[in-house]
């Protein structure tokens, strides 16, 4: 198996998380205005994918669309051209693509995308949607990697882009945070056990939880550790004893000296 190296675009700029959003601005998260103001900032980016009923990455973090616009129901129930109609809270714009999203970004910045979990559970019932994130890749120009909190997920990128650099999103898997994931697959994953399997060259790790000795072990390796998610200057100023970068919301992140 392949292991593509982590471009160093990902550790030279700090990465917006889910872009550049502020929806008092008009810029919700994960949509083509908070992406445009990344792109304007100079700011890395990272986003999600969820999977469209017709097989399409759609950019957006839920799996049900209440939050984050007037409908709901789960968004692999809607079509992309449907959930294309559904207005972002906070915005003008419906739910991008990953290609639109793609399209704007053109290798300006890095982008870092985060494929949800479709198993329910971190189990093996993934593929659709790392295929459609896969194709949609398969022509891009710039620095750009993929993770996901599923090994199984990062596991099938290896398949599906198997240039493309990827890695584990990774925390201390609380049975509160995770109430579906039976406790052994929680402990299991915390110790941060596949990294070497799937293929990853990173980790983006909680940044409340970097002094995990798993962390440690990666770190004395070499391994690049990213944190999510730093939401101050002294969040940040904490998280950066550890990791090598961060991805922040809220606040405006200054760029390394």
């Amino acid at each position: 198996m392949t292991r593509p190296a982590l471009p160093s675009a990902f550790l030279s700029v700090p990465l917006a998380h889910r872009a550049l959003h502020n929806v008092g601005d008009g810029r919700p998260e994960n949509s083509r205005a908070a992406v445009r103001a990344a792109l304007q900032a100079g700011y890395g980016i990272e986003i999600d994918v969820q999977l469209s009923a017709d097989g399409q990455a759609m950019v957006f973090h839920d799996y049900h669309l209440a939050r984050l616009t007037a409908q709901t129901g789960p968004i692999r129930q809607r079509t992309s051209a449907e959930l294309a109609g559904v207005p972002l809270t906070g915005g003008d714009e419906g739910i991008p693509t990953l290609p639109e999203i793609l399209s704007l970004v053109a290798g300006k910045v890095p982008l870092l995308v985060e494929i949800k979990d479709q198993d329910g559970a971190l189990g093996v019932n993934v593929g659709q949607l790392e295929q459609a994130v896969g194709a949609a890749l398969a022509d891009y120009a710039g620095p750009v990697a993929v993770m996901s909190f599923n090994p199984h997920s990062v596991a099938a990128m290896a398949w599906h882009a198997p240039d493309v650099a990827r890695g584990l999103v990774t925390e201390a898997f609380a049975a509160d945070e995770w109430p579906l994931v039976p406790a052994t697959t929680r402990e299991r994953l915390a110790g941060i056990p596949d990294f070497e399997a799937v293929g990853a060259s990173f980790v983006s790790h909680d940044r409340k939880d970097l002094t995990s000795p798993a962390v440690a072990a990666l770190k004395a390796r070499a391994v690049p550790v990213l944190c999510w998610t730093v939401r101050s200057p002294e969040e940040e100023a904490t998280a950066r004893r550890i990791a090598d970068n961060i991805t922040f919301e809220g606040y405006t992140a200054p760029f390394p000296a």
